[in-house]
């Protein structure tokens, strides 16, 4: 995959130029090693960007007298310290798992854009506090052409740092990088209103530079705290992407023909970019040869890993299909779950035949949101599984429910 695809000409031939020079095999971003040095070139890229932001607006702020231009300014030096963090963060994310961090320092990458995050919304609280007062005592603001050309630069580089910080941080996967995106792309809007309000004091000498300050600051603190949103949610343990969890069942179904019959209890372990870990249970035929079955169930976890490049961990259900007392029970409770519900799923069904009553034993999986509790889907389904009772034999219900993660968690018995 091409690491620039979509973004223009222009900013591709750049960036492409410094990645030949820094970064070997450039087009192989699948490789962590890659991925990495990808992270560490933008920050670089992004810090001496903001540096020379800060240094023009500063300047135009002091000849302008422009709180707003100034409260930018500095608004790129907190950028240029993000970029710093982000660039630590992807070293230090980059280092070999240790007997202390076993799973890795991937986590690392999102608490530095955490910190990228409170950083932006530290600089809103300063921009908010510094427009007040420019509020409370307006002073003329000065618009000489060196001013208005500053601003126009500093839209279009920050417009150029949102293109290769955006698509980078898609391709390789980094919160940390959409979360520099994002700030980026407020700056250049913030910028924008900036330059419109220091148009509009020059030729109408209307002095709203601080109510211009203040937007500035709500724009940079809407930024903050989407990318602290961004950053929390992996750290607290989102769910996977959902073509992540579509790509598991179409690689482990893909073996139907070999005795795979469904899977259930997905559990994906994110541990930071590239370091993922997976378990699930695969429910086979109980009359299978288990040489067979376990050989292929080795095949699947090697694919997952080459594919997917995960780790991989697979729970063999046995699944008795061949008896007809069985069979017809399941079918009866497919039709009964499926009329209570047609979210729920339920998996492991199986019997216990005794001389007076049958355990039917299965779990059943609910989806996130469903407004029965536990105790009263159980209960439900237990009254109507009693009811199949005859004078020769009762039916009991042996249930567990299961929370369905990722909305695609069960394939198979339905």
């Amino acid at each position: 995959m091409k690491i620039y695809d979509g973004i223009g000409a222009n900013e591709e031939r750049m960036i492409t130029i410094l990645a030949r020079f820094f970064i070997k095999d450039k087009e192989n971003i699948a490789d962590f090693k890659v991925r990495q040095l990808y992270g560490m070139l933008c920050s670089v890229v992004g810090i001496f960007l903001n540096v020379l932001l800060f240094a023009g607006k500063a300047l135009a702020g002091i000849l302008s007298s422009s709180i707003a231009i100034t409260a930018d300014a500095f608004n790129n030096l907190s950028d240029a310290a993000s970029s710093l963090i982000t660039l630590v963060g992807f070293k230090l994310a980059g280092q070999k798992p240790d007997p202390d961090h076993p799973f890795g320092h991937g986590r690392i990458e999102y608490i530095s854009g955490l910190m990228v995050a409170f950083l932006i919304l530290l600089m809103a609280f300063e921009l908010v506090k510094s427009s007040v007062d420019k509020i409370l005592h307006p002073t003329e603001v000065e618009a000489t052409p060196l001013i208005i050309a500053i601003l126009v630069v500093s839209v279009f580089v920050k417009l150029y740092m949102f293109f290769y910080n955006n698509r980078v941080g898609k391709n390789i996967d980094s919160a940390a990088m959409l979360a520099t995106a994002k700030d980026s792309v407020s700056d250049a809007l913030a910028t924008t209103m900036i330059l419109l309000t220091t148009l509009l004091a020059k030729y109408t000498g209307l002095r709203i530079d601080g109510y211009c300050g203040l937007a500035v600051a709500l724009i940079v603190f809407w930024a903050g705290i989407s990318a602290a949103r961004d950053t929390i949610s992996p750290l607290l343990g989102q769910p996977p992407e959902p073509e992540f969890v579509e790509k598991i069942e179409e690689i482990i179904m893909s073996y139907e023909d070999r005795g795979v019959i469904g899977i259930h209890d997905l559990v994906v372990h994110n541990y930071g970019p590239g370091r993922v870990m997976l378990s699930v249970h695969v429910e086979v035929p109980s009359s299978g040869d288990i040489l067979a079955l376990h050989d292929m169930i080795d095949l699947i976890e090697h694919r997952l890993k080459n594919e997917l490049e995960c780790s991989a961990v697979i729970h063999m259900d046995p699944v008795c299909v061949d008896d007809e007392a069985t069979n017809e029970l399941r079918e009866k409770v497919a039709q009964m779950i499926a009329e209570m519900d047609e979210k729920i799923g339920f998996h492991d069904f199986r019997i216990v035949q005794g001389p007076t009553h049958t355990n039917l034993i299965f779990d059943v999986v609910v989806p996130f949101g469903m407004k029965k509790t536990d105790e009263e889907i159980v209960k439900e389904l237990g009254e109507k599984i009693h009811a199949f009772s005859t004078s020769k034999m009762e039916y009991f219900a042996v249930i567990d429910v299961d929370r369905d993660m990722y909305g695609k968690a069960v394939k198979g018995e339905k």
